[in-house]
């Protein structure tokens, strides 16, 4: 499934290509920093990562909903779902606040905004569900959600998508160009009620910078939602799903999108990626409470499909 684009690729270490199936381990030497991170398969100087990046993104933005039904069989929509469904706590229903002619006085108080951030999200996939739960589970339509995205082709989709809904041109949504490991200025700190981000964050040139953006901008309380590939524990299906990702995904890619490399590059991501513990462990580090270090209720995260996809919550005290 294609990913969105938060700020650049995964963490910051270098890493070695594995012996199975993938494109070479590239050998330019590292500049600037001298530090390498990985590319897919592929080391390179950490300060490139993010243009590399931007190429695969801005290069599949325009097939990324066809791209996502086709390599996912339409299931990345039912763990969207969840997630939001998830995520998204009960909210106050909204009044509507025109005075009746008679009686200037009958407007009741606003209800205080609830504020989401959603981190590479530029195709408005996952602030769309947050918005349409609000409206239409809880009759809320004080939530404003602000989508961060470093991808301007990606953001162009999203405007459009937005374009026809019935949030267009409302406070309710707003866009913005930037980086998930060095937030706009304008997002303050302990200003946001929920932050999420939905397969972006294995993108980002280091994790932890990105978590450590998240936590500074969240409100005492506010919770952090990450929906990002996992790891199959069952070894059989572990196999199966990785040979269609490897042997299936370019190929599906080359006929949807006419862009092949860039879904080689997807899907060697999703192998770098850290396991669900290891990523687990990462959000503590950055300050996050989770649930016990285990799957299911009570843990800090909770699989979807087998663990082909996996979503981490975490509240900051």
């Amino acid at each position: 499934m294609a990913t969105r684009f938060a700020s650049s690729s995964t963490q910051s270490s270098a890493t070695s290509t594995p012996d199975h199936a993938g494109p070479s381990s590239s050998t330019r030497p590292a500049s600037g920093t001298g530090r390498t991170t990985h590319f897919g398969f592929r080391d390179v100087p950490e300060e490139e990562k993010e243009t590399l990046v931007g190429g695969v993104f801005s290069s599949v933005a325009s097939s990324y909903d066809l791209m996502n039904d086709g390599m996912s069989l339409g299931v990345h929509r039912l763990w969207k779902d969840n997630f939001v469904s998830s995520m998204l706590p009960r909210l106050p229903p909204s009044y509507h606040q025109h005075p009746e002619p008679a009686n200037p006085s009958s407007v009741r108080p606003a209800n205080p905004k609830f504020k989401c951030l959603d981190v590479a999200g530029g195709t408005g996939d996952i602030a769309l569900r947050i918005l349409d739960r609000a409206r239409e589970k809880f009759a809320s339509r004080d939530v404003e959600v602000e989508i961060v995205d470093l991808n301007q082709g990606m953001l162009d989709e999203g405007r459009k998508r937005v374009a026809k809904t019935l949030y267009y041109n409302t406070p309710q949504i707003a866009f913005t160009h930037g980086n998930a490991q060095s937030l706009p200025s304008h997002i303050a700190d302990n200003s946001i009620d929920l932050y999420t981000i939905a397969f972006g964050i294995r993108n980002c040139t280091s994790i932890p910078a990105a978590l450590s953006e998240a936590y500074r901008v969240l409100k005492p309380g506010g919770k952090i939602g990450v929906l990002e590939f996992g790891k199959v524990s069952n070894p059989l299906l572990r196999e199966a799903y990785r040979q269609y990702s490897f042997q299936f995904i370019p190929i599906l890619g080359k006929i949807l999108a006419g862009d092949a490399d860039s879904y080689q590059y997807l899907v060697e991501s999703i192998e770098k990626f850290p396991t669900q513990p290891e990523f687990a462990q990462l959000m503590r580090d950055a300050g996050f409470q989770t649930g016990q270090m285990k799957e299911g209720r009570g843990g800090a995260w909770r699989d979807f499909t087998f663990g082909v996809c996996s979503m981490w919550t975490g509240v900051k005290a």
